[in-house]
């Protein structure tokens, strides 16, 4: 991987020239003398900016979809050596909680409020024009990583950000909500919610890299573990000791779950116990491992998952190889981040970095109901693609060809021993793993013990700067901050008796509510409705709200609201104060909606649109043209050469869902992929001629979201197709629209390999019908 990564450090060193300086301050005082020569003048230097005396190192690993009970370190099994070796040279907390969600989890980890309070009530594909949904955190929210950097750290983070507005994920910016704008120094990552793990769309900074070209055995996790390390040597050639702060967050364990062949084989057979039995497994070692308390009790598998035993054999084999994916991909993010474990220990700072793992959420079940080859099919309100479209890909499995995502009986099974899943306020889906490790901070004599205080994810934030000994600013760049809702909870390194700092927390998503106060937990899942279905019928008033006491019942298992009806109104009038003072208002748990309403917010409007090569590419589709559900025409000017005419034309999207307009075999092709269900392919009953041309595909609308396609060379038609689906809300979480080239995936397996290029292509015209 060295060429690769080398190749990331050039560009790296290319774009510092645009992003190096500090932001605003008061330039010091000068206190020296000056004169009217060298000999009678003084010089001042004002001293820079140092971290304390022995500060520590800060390392994050965010994991993305993990629930409670999927990591051998707390019970689950697949095993985690790396995860397992951090716990027992540090503290696990069990009574962790998130938002529930990727994006808000992501935005308050760093700045340590509420995340309605800083705009991040939901995904920032699903923002709307409100305070606490606008996924535009204030500048009074300045993070730990702003405050430690402008106090003498270095500042890195790798991997997945997925919480700016998706309009300005692109080069154009703005980037005030990018990782450069939240005080990150140097960022390697992308900038969607997922990513093809052997085929990832990155960026270095603000510039758009593809590092899997030219490396056939490319594999992103090995790639942010190379990073990680030479980052580090980097900085420790530059400076001996100048601390640093890294947050390393891997697209894995969301969908697509990918890891290489030699991981996914040694988890053949591994699961064929299936997710009712794996569910008590689980539970059992939990409690012998005190993760969780004794008798606590497993919670009643969700009535919308069929019992193991009531699947066909067939069925059975597919959702095992579908969690053999899941846990090889885990298996295999833990093994990498151990490597920078190794080379911390290897250059003798391990024991005074201060190391953080936790989950944004819990496990996912946006697969459904049989898991899907396709994630984008929830998106696309298509979340249950049934066993015999899935089936088709059982021996491929894992690899680079689908958005692979496990069954929900599955997930369940990861959030033992809790109900429900990521989106929801139950614990199934805001109560999460967290270790800490920090060998100089943590008394040596409660390695591997366990932390019972109710603790969030507001809380990191405080408990670094507390680590760090650095006092929050009150103003940065002359803006008053806000008030951290978090709690550090280093009081909790050495006194495990220590009592519960955190009384009171709220949780929404969705509509999804909850309020904790004082062991106990109100809750309800709105109109009863699971992720897989994206839309539902009810309304708030119809919500039926539960009543737990997490002092007696650790996994929510006994409702006991029809007991306590006063506690229960009492919680749900806190509920209220505290929404209130978060900005929670409005509800809506419309998600499809809201994700195509972003999409049309942002997208051009003109009724055409002229590109030009040779990098009129990765653009994020939310600012491509708006084609989905419109009569169009792709036109394209060519002038090709005789024995060079192949090439991608115009693409957006990739193997999830999408479109190509291209020239093969000297051929004009044109495919439609339906959310990889169904693909339409028309190609040219005659060859593309050398030397100037116009060529064109032309949608005709003839119904919602269907239409005909018809293909012209130089104004006669050559093939035409009916298309009978097209995609409703997005082609991709990640890919994006290009000219000339394909720089993601490819829209069609075995026809062409990325990136395609054009060498012919001249300009490319898109023309659009806004009025049907």
């Amino acid at each position: 991987m060295v060429p690769a990564a080398l190749r990331f450090i050039t560009a790296l060193a290319f774009t510092a020239v645009m992003f190096t300086g500090a932001l605003a301050a008061d330039e010091p005082e000068f206190k020296g003398k000056i004169g009217k020569t060298l000999a009678d003048s003084e010089q001042y230097w004002p001293e820079p900016v140092k971290a304390p005396e022995g500060a520590p190192n800060v390392l994050v690993w965010l994991i993305d979809d993990m629930g409670f009970g999927h990591a051998s370190v707390f019970g689950g099994l697949t095993p985690t050596p790396t995860l397992e070796r951090l716990a027992d040279n540090g503290l696990r907390y069990n009574n962790f909680h998130t938002t529930a969600l990727c994006s808000p989890t992501r935005a308050v980890i760093n700045a340590g409020r509420n995340h309605h309070r800083i705009g991040m009530g939901s995904h920032s594909l699903t923002a709307m024009g409100f305070p606490g949904y606008n996924a535009h955190p204030p500048e009074s929210a300045k993070g730990f990583a702003d405050i430690l950097k402008r106090a003498g750290w270095s500042t890195m983070f790798i991997g997945k950000w997925d919480h700016t507005p998706q309009w300005e994920s692109t080069f154009s910016g703005p980037f005030d909500r990018w990782p450069s704008g939240d005080g990150w120094e140097h960022f390697y990552g992308f900038m969607s919610g997922d990513m093809n793990n052997f085929n990832p769309i990155m960026w270095v900074d603000h510039t758009p890299v593809q590092p899997n070209y030219d490396q056939p055995g490319y594999h992103v996790n090995e790639d942010m573990a190379d990073t990680a390390i030479r980052w580090i040597s980097m900085l420790r050639a530059s400076t001996h000791k100048k601390p640093f702060v890294m947050f390393w967050a891997t697209g894995a364990v969301h969908a697509p779950h990918q890891a290489p062949r030699e991981w996914r084989e040694q988890f053949k057979g591994k699961f064929d116990m299936g997710y009712d039995e794996a569910r008590e497994i689980i539970l059992d070692q939990q409690i012998q491992m005190g993760v969780v308390p004794e008798g606590t009790r497993l919670s009643s598998r969700d009535e919308a998952i069929p019992a193991w035993d009531t699947l066909n054999e067939q069925e059975k084999a597919l959702y095992a190889r579908q969690m053999e994916a899941f846990a090889a991909q885990l298996a295999y993010s833990d093994y990498e981040f151990g490597r920078i474990v190794d080379y911390l220990e290897r250059i003798g700072e391990l024991d005074n970095t201060l190391i953080i793992f936790t989950s944004d959420n819990g496990g996912s079940a946006e697969g459904g109901l049989h898991g899907t080859f396709n994630e984008n099919g929830f998106f696309n309100g298509v979340p249950n693609i049934p066993y015999e479209v899935n089936s088709r890909y059982m021996e491929q499995w894992g690899n680079r060809v689908g958005v692979w995502h496990v069954t929900a009986g599955w997930t369940q099974a990861g959030n033992t021993p809790f109900q429900y899943y990521k989106q929801s306020a139950h614990r199934g889906g805001n109560a999460d793993p967290l270790i800490i490790s920090w060998p100089s901070g943590i008394p040596e004599q409660y390695n591997g013990a366990i932390r019972q205080q109710y603790s969030h994810v507001i809380d990191i934030t405080p408990t670094i700067l507390e680590a760090a000994g650095v006092e929050p600013p009150k103003i940065v760049d002359g803006i008053e901050q806000m008030s951290f809702d978090g709690i550090p909870l280093n009081y909790t390194f050495d006194d495990p008796e220590a009592e519960d700092r955190r009384t009171v927390q709220y949780y929404e998503l969705f509509g999804n509510r909850a309020i904790y106060a004082d062991g106990w937990v109100a809750v309800t899942l709105h109109r009863n409705k699971r992720p897989w279905v994206l839309n539902a019928e009810g309304t708030l008033e119809d919500d039926v709200w539960e009543l737990y006491n997490l002092e007696e019942d650790f996994s929510q298992s006994r409702n006991v609201a029809d007991q306590h009806p006063e506690k229960l109104a009492e919680l749900q009038a806190l509920f209220e104060v505290e929404a209130e003072k978060n900005n929670v208002y409005p509800l809506d748990g419309d998600v499809g909606p809201r994700l195509a309403a972003m999409q049309a917010r942002a997208a051009p409007q003109e009724p055409e649109l002229v590109y030009y090569p040779p990098a009129a590419i990765r653009v994020h589709e939310s600012v491509s043209p708006p084609l989905k559900n419109k009569s169009h025409e792709l036109v394209a000017e060519l002038d090709l050469l005789a024995d060079n005419r192949d090439g991608m034309l115009v693409t957006a999207g990739g193997r999830t869902a999408g479109y190509g307009l291209f020239i093969k075999n000297n051929r004009l092709m044109y495919v439609y992929n339906y959310i990889g269900i169904d693909r339409t392919i028309i190609t040219s009953s005659e060859e593309v001629p050398p030397g100037e041309s116009v060529v064109s595909m032309k949608f005709t609308k003839t119904g919602n979201f269907e239409g005909d396609a018809e293909l012209f060379i130089n104004g006669n038609s050559v093939g035409k197709a009916r298309i009978d689906k097209t995609v409703p809300a997005t082609f991709s979480i990640e890919e994006t629209f290009d000219v000339g080239e394909d720089t993601g995936s490819p829209i069609i397996e075995d026809t062409y390999a990325v990136p395609f290029r054009s060498a012919g292509l001249r300009k490319l015209t898109v023309k659009i019908d806004h009025s049907r």
